[in-house]
């Protein structure tokens, strides 16, 4: 595995520990209601106040997509790490 790879993997590693965290699920999950309800509440007129939790909700689906991106690179680095070691020892002659 390259050097790039392993940093790869490793950001990996950390997002799907960020995904994990029940804080961090919390903290989005109000970030992302009050956002809405921000969003939902303005008056008419107040296309600035919409346009801004738009984009704070943009924001933070932008977070949460980023680290599931970064898992799945990592998942995919493994998959093909094990496709590579699976057709390797195919490969090898019999005894």
């Amino acid at each position: 595995m390259s050097t790039q790879e392993e940093q790869l993997v490793v950001a990996g590693d950390e997002a799907s520990t960020i995904l994990e965290s029940a804080a961090f699920n919390s903290v989005i999950n109000e970030l992302v209601e009050k956002t809405f309800q921000s969003f939902v509440n303005t008056d008419p007129n107040g296309q600035d106040k919409r346009e801004n939790a738009y984009s704070h909700y943009r924001a933070l689906v932008d977070v949460v997509d980023t680290l599931k991106q970064r898992v799945q690179v990592r998942n995919n680095i493994i998959e093909q790490l094990e496709q590579q070691n699976g057709e390797t020892s195919q490969e090898e002659p019999a005894p």
